[in-house]
């Protein structure tokens, strides 16, 4: 009886240690000391990873939310030096992406291509910004190891964090703190913001000013999903597509001959002229649409599409991106991916209206997810038993009042030192190349503030860093940004 009882001791015992283990402090820190070598010159850097809090009105915390900060070592000027704020999408997603494989010191271990290569781990990212930058990876609540307090139940206040404006709202005021407890205040900074985490940027840079008194330099918008085109639906929504197949059909040369001879830039603005001023207006027209003018639109459709006529004019010339996914290569038994459309998926059968998976998505969670759980344990230290979130538990999502467009044009309004850039892979087919750039030219009615705007374009996807060239093109990119867009002692004045 005395062992039973000391055996059951011993368990109960153990699941408390355990049960302990699995929630990380509200408030810690772990240190680390690196180097890594960019554009062939050594780095030496630190790496902070630990917990910061979200208090309510009373300063109980609610939150913490998980965090990596990366410093460049041996700055004699500190104030001077940028600060990057780097946060990913979903909404629900962590900042795993941007962090192990675009901006950060270590990048996991893939192909050129972007494609899973085992055994599993990272190594250095010699395009890194990090020469010209520090760099925080922030995880918003219940991403990553960041955890609403307590993690569920009733005493959890949902509408504080998962929607569009409270997401804004919260994180505005855990940067004030991270920005005052590193003593950054004096730095010029930047916000990047990948997939939805473009639509939080947008918002975050009015917050940041109206509500932290925090001016920023520079937005950064990699693959931006804007909910005013995406989800809405309509003649601007889905002509929106056209451009993306165009792309999507020559990478895997389903297209005319006489285009597809011709380089992706070269073509690129043809299906671009013909969506805005031919597809859009046709599209407006909706049944009413004249007969013939259906079919010479259905017609130019196939030609930029890889798609056929009969396919187009059966669906009224609206093609869902699922079906494009679906049947561009169905003749060669494969479907394409929904984020970079380079990645090829096989189905149970060649009918549907949608592949059965996202053929690229399961590649990355091959890699990425092996790669930041062992980073984050053994190169960073940041020892815990809690499971990392690649995408959190965040639904139901509040994307009503979605004004964070317009708040990005007041923002650039009041600071004059604020300026935009926009990163799109021309295989996305969730955020398309030129559903970002309609984003761009939306912001601002006026035009008064185009000139403050920027856009580059990859040979990629969704997740255009992943194939090794436009990693390193896409990173010099931004550093060129950086760099052209810090004051240098210029007043901030009209």
């Amino acid at each position: 009886m005395k062992i039973r009882l000391l055996v059951l001791s011993l368990a109960i015992g153990l699941n408390i240690m355990n049960a302990q283990k699995r929630k990380l402090p509200v408030d810690t820190v772990v240190t680390t000391q690196h180097n890594v070598m960019i554009n062939g010159n050594p780095i030496n850097y630190t790496a902070k990873t630990g917990t910061q809090p979200v208090w309510d009105k009373s300063g109980k915390p609610i939150a913490s939310l998980h965090y990596t900060y990366y410093t460049k070592n041996n700055v004699k000027d500190r104030a001077s030096r940028p600060l990057l704020i780097s946060f990913n999408g979903g909404p629900g997603s962590a900042s795993v992406w941007m962090h192990l494989a675009y901006t950060g010191p270590r990048i996991l271990k893939i192909d050129d291509e972007g494609y899973p290569v085992q055994p599993y781990g990272v190594n250095q990212n010699p395009y890194s910004v990090l020469d010209v930058t520090d760099i925080v990876y922030v995880n918003p609540a219940n991403t990553g190891y960041s955890r609403t307090i307590p993690e569920t139940g009733k005493e959890v206040n949902r509408e504080t964090f998962f929607g569009i404006n409270a997401d804004i709202k919260y994180l505005a005021e855990w940067l004030n703190t991270f920005v005052t407890r590193n003593n950054r205040w004096r730095s010029p900074k930047y916000i990047i913001g990948e997939s939805y985490g473009g639509t939080r940027v947008m918002g975050l840079s009015l917050a940041l000013q109206n509500q932290q008194w925090m001016y920023l330099n520079g937005v950064i918008m990699v693959s931006p999903a804007d909910y005013k085109v995406i989800r809405r639906g309509g003649p601007v929504s889905d002509a929106m597509n056209l451009p993306y197949y165009t792309a999507t059909a020559w990478h895997h040369k389903q297209l005319p001959s006489e285009l597809q001879q011709k380089d992706l830039l070269d073509i690129l603005p043809e299906a671009e002229e013909f969506t805005l001023n031919s597809l859009i207006p046709a599209l407006s027209k909706g049944g009413f649409i004249d007969g013939a003018e259906k079919n010479a639109v259905a017609k130019k459709m196939a030609y930029y599409s890889g798609l056929s006529e009969k396919e187009i004019l059966d669906q009224n010339l609206v093609v869902p991106t699922g079906y494009f996914w679906k049947h561009i290569l169905k003749d060669k038994g494969y479907t394409t991916g929904r984020l970079d459309s380079r990645y090829l998926g096989i189905d149970r059968q060649s009918f549907g209206e949608r592949p059965d998976y996202n053929a690229e998505l399961t590649s990355w969670l091959h890699s990425f997810t092996p790669a930041i759980n062992y980073y984050l344990q053994e190169e960073l230290n940041f020892k815990t038993d809690i499971k990392y979130n690649m995408f959190g538990p965040v639904h139901p999502w509040n994307n009503e009042k979605d004004n964070t467009r317009d708040d990005l044009r007041q923002a650039m309004a009041q600071n004059p030192y604020l300026n935009v850039l926009v990163q799109s892979g021309y295989y996305d087919g969730a955020t398309t190349y030129f559903n970002a750039k309609y984003t761009m030219w939306q912001v601002d009615p006026s035009g008064r503030m185009k000139d403050r705007f920027e856009f580059k374009g990859y040979r990629s996807g969704h997740m255009m860093y992943l194939r090794k060239e436009d990693l390193k093109k896409a990173n010099d990119d931004i550093r060129t940004f950086i760099q052209r867009t810090l004051s240098n002692g210029k007043s901030a004045k009209y």
